[in-house]
């Protein structure tokens, strides 16, 4: 039988954690005799074997925070041998849910384990083996053993899990540039809005024709350091394969924009700037057709594709769309 750890819920986004995943520890061996039998040899059963940990991967991206109370993760122990050498049942393994994108790093041999894979799953903790019961220890020389073995305990692992987002599409920028109205738009996604700084606390998933686009929340200016949402952020850009770009077109400078962006890209992993990159100029309905073509004529010294887009603009839509697709 195999028992569920449940992680649906609306919860707050946890992206690191310790967990600590233990087997079950093996029944005992009984000891026991044949009853109201002078000759009666010995009959205990063997203990039951130790439950196994096994990791689903899962695309709930809040799972981790079904740990949040609970970091000590075990199986059921196998039961004692019984009588006429029946053997215990074996203890009931538990599945745990762990987020796509999660890296756990064992905390004593440093073993990283990366789920990658929807749906995958992992034994990551054995159960131990029961102990023999009396009559399974019984030969020609010991024909009445008096004791039984212990169960051997199961295997107890410690992780640090760190998530990173799996993405095809990460929409990054500054604070209020449109990033998470824009994912609505495209996607089923219900990601909160507002016309301040730091709507988004947490980064947002929707999915287009079968391809995640992660809404990462607003970077400033010192983020690499921490400031603002600051660094706890950045490392979900590491697993995306192009970013969108979102720049506020009613922005006075948005080149400065762009490069406060890509400098704090740089100083936390200069990898990144090797990423595919799509500039997408927010909020178009709110300038001119001027002013528009004035801001897209400075962005070309950077020699990235830049592209106007509003949410009530359906052939911009359309265009973003082909580049999705």
């Amino acid at each position: 039988m195999l028992a569920m750890i449940n992680t649906q819920h609306q919860a707050r986004l946890i992206d690191e954690i310790d967990i600590s995943f233990k087997a079950g520890h093996g029944g005992p061996g009984r000891v026991s005799f044949v009853p109201h039998n002078p000759h009666g040899g010995p009959d205990g059963g063997d203990g039951g074997h130790g439950g196994d940990v096994y990791i689903r991967t899962t695309t709930d991206l809040t799972a981790l925070k079904a740990f949040s109370n609970k970091k000590v993760v075990e199986a059921v122990d196998g039961e004692m041998g019984g009588k006429n050498k029946r053997n215990g049942a074996a203890g009931a393994d538990i599945m745990v849910e762990l987020p796509l994108g999660s890296i756990l790093t064992e905390k004593e041999s440093e073993k990283i384990i990366e789920l990658d894979s929807p749906g995958s799953v992992i034994l990551i903790c054995q159960g131990g083996i029961g102990g023999r019961g009396n009559a399974a220890l019984a030969h020609s020389r010991r024909t009445t053993p008096r004791f039984a073995q212990k169960g051997r305990p199961g295997e107890s692992k410690t992780f640090l899990v760190s998530l990173k987002l799996i993405a095809e599409f990460g929409l990054i920028g500054l604070p209020n540039a449109g990033k998470s109205s824009l994912l609505n738009s495209l996607t089923n996604a219900t990601a909160k809005i507002g016309d301040y700084d730091f709507t988004t606390l947490e980064p947002n998933l929707g999915v287009y024709r079968n391809k995640i686009i992660a809404d990462i929340p607003g970077l400033i200016e010192g983020a690499s350091e921490g400031k603002g949402l600051g660094i706890k952020f950045l490392k979900h850009i590491e697993k995306t394969k192009v970013l969108l770009h979102c720049i506020d077109s009613t922005s006075s400078d948005v080149k400065r924009d762009y490069l406060i962006v890509r400098n704090e890209l740089a100083s936390f992993n200069k990898d990144l700037l090797d990423k595919e990159e799509v500039i997408l100029l927010t909020k178009t309905d709110e300038i001119s057709d001027q002013e528009l073509k004035a801001k897209q004529k400075k962005l070309t010294s950077l020699r990235k594709k830049v592209l106007p887009i509003s949410i009530l603009d359906d052939q911009l839509l359309a265009n973003l769309r082909k580049i999705l697709d």
